[in-house]
């Protein structure tokens, strides 16, 4: 009985499109979550809303990053 190859469930060709556009999407959140930080006072900032963008642009970030590492040939 042959092992089958471990493939990718994401086609290869993809991987420069899928970084660049979400790399593009989390530096949109971050930019998003300074312009929140810079333009509320102190006693109008809300804990949740700040988890919850700093989480959703890091996800996005984290993606980017590894599918530009895959783009480029470093398999991680």
């Amino acid at each position: 009985m042959a092992a089958k190859p471990i493939a990718s469930p994401i086609p290869v060709a993809l991987y420069p499109t899928l970084s660049v556009f979400t790399l593009a999407i989390g530096l949109v959140i971050t930019a998003i979550f300074f312009i929140y930080e810079t333009t509320s006072s102190r006693k109008n900032r809300s804990l949740g809303k700040e988890l919850a963008t700093s989480a959703v642009a890091s996800v996005f970030l984290g993606f980017g990053s590894l599918f530009l590492l895959l783009a480029s040939g470093v398999y991680v």
